[in-house]
């Protein structure tokens, strides 16, 4: 495998090997990606102040989210078509995972199903779900993610409708998948990934399709969606949250939160836990940068759930910027996504490796040896 030193090694490297429709999908925002830029500059603008000759000779991650101890503070995002980025590139994602000891959220749309996932991997699963048109499907998905051990369900709350991403249609990439000669040379400039992967998948499995759509629903992703029951639900509202608190019985999240007023329904509900994200910038272009909501979200639900946030972390530093405006974890999606695209499995696991490395670098420049002394550095001494 190509060394990595950084996310950033593994982006150029996928960047390389991915055809180009692919990787922007990975890659890109929304828009005019305003949202994009403001996810970094979010992140770069904040200021950790070290502490002075501390003893940082015993440093530890280790933390506790949810009950479960584990040894950073991570948890791998669902993101869409995984599958696409390495061969069986869920499970491989998810067997990184599990080298970690940090969970993996397998997608609604991944192109494995969970139980794959869980039977080839052994990884720690919890279950992001998109609310489709047909309940009583999307319970009844639910209960195929239980049945496959996943114990934390992650709803997704930040989608109403598909976001206007420009570049899709311009590369010819998008669900269903539209044949065209743009595309085709794209793919066959590339013929690694179209060798290693598409070829591979096409002999093994045949043509990708989300795994997790009802038998009679399940197309190629070549094809349309037949029918109109496991669309996108426009209608999802805090009584649907109420419904799927009242039918799953593991620990529930709500992924998208950027109002405390929103924190506190979500407490009022029942609800476990739930992620400061803007989809990673990816949906609506002009939503803040959780960096900017999260400590008055964090006050608002004054230790009544777990707290999560994502979106933009390329440096082990970001994770420690999010834990110290008083994030519990902290989720990462296109960083290993780079990783797995790089180097499947080991690329995954080595970019985990480097956030993890380089937090730990952050903590002892810092002068703190432990995950809750990080918020003390964002106050500066007179």
């Amino acid at each position: 495998m190509v060394t990595l030193l950084n996310v950033e090694d593994a982006r150029r490297l996928a960047r390389r090997r991915l055809p180009r429709g692919l990787f922007e999908y990975l890659d890109r925002g929304t828009e005019d990606e305003v949202s994009v830029a403001g996810n970094r500059a979010g992140l770069d603008a904040i200021r950790l102040a070290p502490f002075a000759l501390e003893d940082v000779s015993q440093r530890a991650q280790n933390t506790v989210l949810f009950g479960t101890p584990q040894p950073c503070p991570l948890v791998i995002a669902p993101t869409a078509v995984a599958g696409l980025m390495s061969y069986d590139g869920e499970v491989a994602m998810a067997r990184a995972a599990k080298a970690h000891g940090i969970p993996f959220c397998v997608s609604t749309q991944s192109m494995t199903s969970i139980e794959t996932i869980a039977r080839d991997s052994g990884a720690r699963l919890w279950f992001q779900l998109y609310v489709w048109k047909n309940r009583a499907r999307t319970f009844a998905l639910l209960d195929r993610a239980a049945g496959a051990g996943a114990d934390t369900l992650v709803l997704t709350v930040d989608t109403a409708v598909s976001p206007k991403r420009e570049y899709n249609q311009r590369n010819g990439f998008g669900i269903p998948l539209k044949p065209s000669v743009r595309a085709g040379i794209d793919v066959l400039c590339h013929p690694r990934w179209f060798a290693d992967v598409f070829l591979r998948t096409l002999r093994t499995t045949g043509m990708p399709t989300y795994a997790h759509y009802p038998d009679e629903f399940r197309t190629a992703l070549g094809r349309a969606v037949v029918g109109d029951e496991i669309s996108l639900a426009t209608d999802v509202s805090w009584k649907d949250v109420a419904a799927l608190r009242a039918h799953w019985k593991g620990r529930l999240i709500l992924k998208g939160i950027l109002r405390a007023s929103d924190a506190t329904r979500a407490i009022a509900h029942g609800v476990d836990g739930i992620v400061v994200s803007n989809h990673g910038a990816r949906n609506l272009d002009c939503a803040p940068h959780p960096a900017h909501i999260l400590p008055a979200i964090v006050a608002a639900a004054g230790g009544r759930l777990t707290v999560l946030a994502d979106s933009g972390v390329r440096r082990g530093s970001d994770i420690a910027k999010y834990l110290a405006l008083g994030a519990d974890g902290v989720l990462v999606g296109r960083a290993p996504l780079y990783g797995l695209a790089a180097a499947g499995t080991p690329g995954a696991s080595r970019v985990i490796e480097l956030l993890r490395a380089e937090l730990d670098t952050t903590m002892a420049l810092l002068g703190v040896t432990r995950l809750d002394q990080l918020p003390r550095t964002l106050q500066m001494e007179a």
